[in-house]
């Protein structure tokens, strides 16, 4: 892409971009604890007992509650800890896409689901490193603005990603503006926020003579064999929202009422005194007579006189509040589609019972994964563009997701030994309570086979062979 044209483009693009950055930003805000309640102390949760210049309302507590990082924690620990189990009917390719996607799958799959509760959508882009070999890595949704087709189908035309690295040579920022299409990406370079300064960063990749190869040159442009654009998007909902958009206000008035209620439990401390027509010299003169005498000299002025000492005091509505705060966490579980901790107190609860207790979550958990699932598939279709199978667009691909929740294993295991006799072994390794890896299993469960019927010992392989003694 020429320059004028990128700088056309960068300009077109920012307001969606800035708009969707701030969005973003104030989901991360919450999910590390920077409720907007927190806003004056930059962020930080703070205790002040004497923050306002109000005489009778002096305490300024500000401390957010971390609601929204315990609700997507909590999806992501249900959902993505065990990552979803690839089947693509064919054990060598099995392996082969399962080494490609890596040991860490599981914790890739974690931050997909942060990212996505807390964008709306989550960024993979893959491509092929200096030895040919396929790698993905996943990209802040912050820097990733996409450019989709206005048709139907919706398909991603080109990417833009925005992103900061540092100059070593003066100590400053610059952003990076990469172009992604199908075909090559393109890099820029800039400090201006009106991109005036725009240039090309002709030295990002090397330029290779192909008899030779031996590097004669570099480029701000490459080329790439995919044939689609490197980019995939995982969508949180059909809308690409983020959670937080369900339930902030909820949090907010949370927080407005707890710091309330705290900083009324720290004002009804502060007790202010009232003398009326008070005989002493000075309020020192009043401290001091206290504290010896245990008394006051006051001034009477006759029948109907007011003269004393009277006390001003704050008066906190407890039971109001402690319904107010109750009413809105469970609204707020409610909400979010979460679980309230509070809910385990019970124990020995039956099958049905945690069921009834996740139901809320396995909704949101369930059209989480229903988004997540093409998008994962078109991953695996990479990677078996990758490896040269003829069939990747049309193979079918099987994923096995599995939740992590408390549940009665007993009364699973019952279950599956009830259906054993009606059931494929596949299925019951599949529903089996205490196994991780479905596959593994099988493999253990043939392996075991093979030792029961003595093909591992050498003496019943002669039997078999028919050289048993007479």
């Amino acid at each position: 892409m020429e320059k004028e044209a990128m700088i056309a483009l960068l300009k077109r693009t920012d307001p969606r971009r800035i708009k969707f950055i701030n969005r973003y930003q104030k989901s991360l805000n919450y999910y590390f604890n920077k409720n907007d309640i927190t806003n004056r102390n930059n962020g930080e949760s703070k205790t002040n007992s004497e923050g306002k210049d109000d005489i009778l309302r002096r305490a300024d507590n500000r401390v957010s509650s971390n609601f929204h990082q315990l609700l997507v924690d909590q999806e992501v620990g249900y959902v993505a800890t065990i990552p979803p189990a690839i089947d693509v009917e064919d054990d060598n390719l099995n392996t082969e896409i399962k080494k490609t996607l890596g040991d860490n799958f599981n914790l890739r799959m974690n931050q997909l689901v942060v990212d996505a509760a807390n964008a709306g959508m989550a960024w993979v882009h893959y491509w092929l490193d200096e030895h040919d070999q396929f790698r993905y890595g996943i990209v802040p949704p912050g820097q990733v603005t996409p450019i989709y087709s206005n048709d139907l189908d919706n398909k991603l035309l080109a990417v833009r990603r925005t992103y900061q690295e540092l100059n070593p040579d003066n100590g400053k920022y610059y952003k990076v503006h990469e172009y992604w299409t199908d075909k090559d990406v393109t890099v820029y370079k800039s400090e201006s926020y009106d991109y005036t300064d725009l240039v090309p960063m002709d030295d990002r990749f090397p330029i290779y003579d192909v008899s030779t190869g031996d590097e004669v040159g570099s480029s701000n442009v490459m080329k790439h064999k995919f044939g689609r654009v490197p980019f995939i998007r995982f969508k949180k909902n059909e809308y690409a929202r983020p959670d937080l958009l369900k339930y902030k206000g909820l949090i907010d008035v949370y927080d407005n009422v707890y710091n309330g209620f705290v900083n009324d439990v720290d004002d009804v401390q502060q007790v202010i005194l009232v003398l009326t027509n008070y005989g002493g010299e000075d309020i020192d003169e009043f401290k001091k007579t206290m504290k010896i005498d245990k008394a006051v000299k006051f001034e009477s002025t006759g029948p109907g006189d007011k003269s004393g000492l009277d006390k001003l005091t704050i008066d906190i509505p407890t039971e109001a509040r402690n319904s107010l705060l109750d009413i809105t966490k469970s609204d707020l579980f409610v909400e979010a589609q979460g679980i309230d901790p509070t809910d385990f107190a019970t124990n020995n609860a039956t099958g049905t019972a945690i069921k009834m207790l996740y139901s809320h979550l396995e909704l949101k958990a369930s059209m989480t994964e229903s988004y997540f699932r093409d998008s994962l598939n078109e991953l695996v279709r990479a990677i078996m563009q990758w490896l040269n199978v003829s069939d990747y667009e049309g193979r079918k691909i099987n994923q096995k997701w599995t939740r992590t929740a408390i549940h009665n294993s007993l009364e699973d295991a019952q279950v599956i030994s009830q259906v054993a006799n009606y059931s494929s072994d596949e299925s019951i390794a599949k529903a089996n309570p205490i196994v991780d890896d479905w596959q593994e299993e099988m493999k253990n469960r043939r392996d075991d086979e093979v030792n029961r019927d003595g093909y591992s010992n050498p003496d019943n392989l002669n039997n078999l062979n028919g050289n048993e003694d007479d």
